[in-house]
């Protein structure tokens, strides 16, 4: 199988790590090679954080070239306008209907950026999701937002569902098991959301 480059945008808090690594393992599990890397920036202060994860038969280097992203996955709008870049044409965008105001533009040092909404709609590929939604109205749990982004990553990517399922359970064992199963609920929820 050729090599897949999935690049994860967002803010920090959001879980994009987590997204990433359960990414990462779902392929090992389905018995591809895989690299990642990832760029934390200012995370503990909402600011930019990047995780990229490339999969396939043949894996040489852990870094996604500018335009070579077979997916691109933004917890964050704001992000997505940032990292558009990096899709491959015929690429797919999978964006959180999502925007954290920056730091910097409300403490004033910058000012809002103009037709996010209109940039957003212009990425090439756009699937929306409003995980946020998902995860506070459907899982009832805000924080499980990320894993209804994993679900809707899910159905673009070649791996079945119950890879998806182990690699949570691996991810999520020891004292984070509590936390399984409204995680596995908010990854079903974005599934049925993009397949819909």
């Amino acid at each position: 199988m050729k090599t897949v480059n999935v690049s994860l945008v967002g803010v920090g808090g959001q879980g994009i790590i987590l997204t990433a690594d359960i990414l990462a393992k779902t392929a090992a599990i389905a018995g591809l090679k895989v690299k990642k890397s990832e760029i934390h920036g200012m995370a503990q202060r909402g600011g930019s954080v990047s995780s990229q994860v490339r999969f396939g038969d043949d894996v040489a280097s852990p870094v996604i070239q500018d335009g070579t992203s077979d997916i691109l996955v933004s917890f964050d709008k704001l992000e997505a306008v940032r990292n558009a870049h990096l899709l491959a044409k015929g690429g797919v965008a999978i964006v959180n209907d999502l925007y954290l105001v920056p730091v910097t533009v409300s403490s004033g040092q910058q000012k809002d950026v103009d037709n996010l909404d209109a940039r957003v709609s212009a990425i090439p590929g756009l699937k929306l999701i409003d995980a946020m939604k998902i995860a506070v109205e459907d899982v009832g749990n805000a924080r499980t937002m990320n894993m209804v982004v994993a679900g809707a990553l899910s159905v673009f990517t070649p791996f079945a569902e119950a890879d998806w399922m182990r690699a949570m359970e691996e991810m999520l064992a020891g004292p984070k098991a509590r936390l399984l199963d409204v995680n596995k609920k908010a990854f079903s929820l974005g599934r049925a959301a993009v397949q819909g």
